[in-house]
Formats: structure tokens, sequence, C-alpha cells
């Protein structure tokens, strides 16, 4: 599934406008990330692409056809919406009941429904944990059991509204290994809106930065993440590593040749400049 935003404009009932001149395109199998601070519009951009907001100015395609076009059917049989806050998606007793919900609304046989329901549960990390009440669940779990909702009805693409909000470090980086698991061996498309900067460079194929409504800055993340002084005017900041390295070279005149953005380009970059002053 392929999405195409060509959205001119969307205003809030007060008139208010909330996202303008928003061009960009998802492809196929890829990564992608929206970030922006609190108030960007990132949730209200996601609901537009799954279809819930339908008044804007524009169009927004999936594999060429206006979403508007499209039956609500047609468009949740392929692209999923997990809330930010799981409990306004989580409604069943069970992890089971709740997470077979879609395929059984979508008339498969409960052989088939329950097959789904084990697939998709061993794909979050949540093999073993069908009978479990929803309110004994983590807030971790319940992040993953939304994603499995979507996963058992054969969603090929994810739009995350900040998966990894109110998570710890170690739950950020499990949801993030788990995203990642999805989309490298099971294909699947994901969209994530979050304002995590120091998560993106780890994981995402594509950047896009949202600010006051409008793409300001788009394309992989080692060329989107420039001056802090850019980011400070979109409310954001570099990746602590990538602030740490650009203070050396701009204030201390350490000669790095870029900006790594991760521990682990960082090591190589100071690596290689050890080397060349040995030599």
């Amino acid at each position: 599934m392929r999405f195409s935003v060509d959205l001119k404009a969307y205003a809030y009932p007060d008139g208010t406008v909330a996202l303008s001149d928003i061009r960009f395109q998802v492809a196929r199998g890829e990564f992608c990330g929206i970030l922006g601070s609190n108030g960007s519009g990132k949730t209200t951009l996601l609901k537009i692409m799954d279809g819930l907001i339908r008044e804007y100015d524009g169009s927004v395609l999936l594999d060429g056809r206006d979403v508007r076009s499209l039956q609500p059917k047609d468009i949740y049989r392929t692209v999923g919406l997990v809330f930010q806050n799981p409990d306004d998606q989580l409604f069943a007793h069970t992890v089971f009941e709740d997470v077979a919900f879609g395929p059984r609304n979508m008339g498969f046989a409960e052989a088939e429904v329950k097959a789904r329901v084990e697939r998709a549960l061993d794909a979050v990390d949540l093999a073993g944990a069908a009978a479990k009440q929803i309110h004994h669940l983590s807030y971790g779990q319940k992040k993953r059991a939304c994603i499995a909702g979507l996963l058992a009805m054969g969603h090929e693409v994810l739009l995350m509204d900040e998966p990894t909000a109110g998570l710890d470090p170690m739950g950020e980086y499990r949801m993030m290994e788990l995203l990642t698991r999805l989309n490298r061996q099971e294909g699947v498309t994901i969209v994530m809106a979050t304002h995590s900067v120091d998560l993106v460079p780890l994981f995402l194929h594509r950047l896009h930065i949202l600010s006051r409504g409008r793409i300001v800055r788009g394309g992989p993340p080692e060329e989107v993440f420039t001056a802090p002084a850019e980011m400070e005017s979109v409310k954001l900041r570099l990746p602590h590593i990538a602030e740490l390295i650009h203070r050396l070279k701009h204030e201390d005149g350490v000669p790095f040749r870029r900006t790594p953005l991760t521990i682990g380009e960082a090591r190589r970059e100071i690596m290689e400049l050890i080397e060349t002053t040995r030599s």
C-alpha cells in the first residue's frame, strides 16, 4: 500500500487552520516518521490519512484511490490507526476477545479468528496472554495488544500516534524494536507520529518534520537533522549525541567530518579521528 498526501488545508470547526500545504508520500514497506512538537498537528494528520476526517481541501490517495471515495470497511481492511492512549482503543474484558473483535466482524470462521489472534499476539510478544484481562496488562502490553488487534485484521499499514509515549526507556526501545520487526520482517508499512528525536535515527527510513501545521523538512534522518538553531525554530532539538558532536565541532574545533545521529555512528567517527591523529 502506498500513500500520497497532498493536503492543501484543513481547519477545525471554529475556523482555525490546523494543517496546510502538506505534501509527502509513503512507499510500500517504508517506516516513516512524522516528527513534531505537541500541538503541531500530528494526530490530526493521521486521522485524515485513516479516513476519520474527511472535510479538507486536497487529496489523500491510498494506492491511487482517494480515501474519501472508499468505504470505511475498505480502508480498515488495509489501514489501522493505533491511538496514543491504549485505553481509548481497548474495550473487551480479555486480550483474546479484544484482538478477535476485528476478524469476527470481517466474517471469518471462528477457527480462522483463533488462528489470526494467535499469530497477531505472537507477533507483538504477547503469546500466552490471550486469557489475560485487559486491566491486568501493563501500559506497554496494552499498546502491543492494540497493535495485535490491527494485525489480526490483516492490516498492511499501521498509523501510530506516539507509540512510545508513557513508556519507560526500556519500554520505548522494546516498542521500537517491535515496530521495526513488523516493518522489516512482516512487510508492514508504518507511519509514526512522534516527538522522540533520540529514537528516530535508529529505526526510521524517512522523516518529515511538522511544525505549526506545515511540513517544513523531509528526507532521511541524516539529511533532516541539521543545526540546533534550525531544530529549535520548530520547537525540537537534535538527538543528544548529535548535539554533543555538533558542539565539539563548532565550539571546540574538533574536526569531525559529519554529525552522527547515533552512538554507533559517533563511535566510528571518534575512532577514525583518533587513528588520523595517531598517524
